[in-house]
């Protein structure tokens, strides 16, 4: 096994620590309170309520979208009213086969 110098050490240290450093970002902002939206969430504004939707046509998590709680439960109940009324599909286009 090979003895490496001080600064071969260094380097590899210094490497290492880079590699394992993390990455931490910031908190998500709700994208409702940014739109200003504090209580209602309008079924009828089919523009906002697809960027919450995936491919599929399924409802992104909270986690990914970054909205509170609260704010995702009435996003459900507006999608799920949208859908009731024929503003957005069930199912997208692509996997109806």
């Amino acid at each position: 096994m090979k003895k490496l110098t001080v600064k071969q050490q260094a380097k590899n240290y210094k490497l290492t620590q880079q590699i394992s450093a993390k990455k931490t970002q910031g908190k998500k902002k709700d994208p409702f309170k940014e739109r200003g939206i504090d209580k209602f969430i309008d079924f009828r504004d089919v523009r906002l309520l697809t960027r919450f939707l995936n491919d599929q046509g399924k409802l992104l998590p909270a986690r990914i979208t970054g909205a509170t709680s609260k704010m995702q439960r009435q996003l459900n109940t507006a999608i799920k009213r949208a859908r009731h009324l024929a503003f957005i599909p069930f199912v997208s286009d692509g996997t109806k086969h």
